[in-house]
């Protein structure tokens, strides 16, 4: 029988994804990167949109030849860095124990 003639019982990639612990380890991925990712899409918008119709208030001169713009920008930086850092907290203490379970569970039915 081929791979394409395959009924979902017998695909156990499909078969893992129809359970329930699936369903919940998506969710529970869904639930943390779409709010991140709206966030971090949010404070670059702004930090575009601010320099192009408020260019004078990011010009603004903090110290030196640092202005607000350049702080905005820099911000980018260690917003990236802070939600990459936090992702990857998030995902050794939540995300991962489910998947590994998952995948454990996989694996096992594969051996036989």
């Amino acid at each position: 029988m081929s791979n394409d003639a395959r009924t979902h019982d017998e695909d156990p990639y499909l078969a893992l994804q129809s359970t329930s612990e699936f369903q919940e380890l998506r969710k529970k991925f869904r639930g943390f990167v779409f709010p991140m990712t709206a966030f971090f899409l949010a404070w670059y918008f702004v930090y575009v949109l601010l320099s192009i119709f408020a260019s004078d208030f990011m010009g603004t001169t903090l110290f030196g030849n640092i202005n607000i713009g350049l702080i905005f920008g820099l911000g980018q930086f260690v917003t990236t860095f802070a939600i990459t850092i936090i992702y990857a907290r998030w995902a050794n203490r939540e995300f991962d124990p489910l998947a590994d379970k998952l995948g454990s569970r996989l694996d096992a039915g594969q051996e036989g």
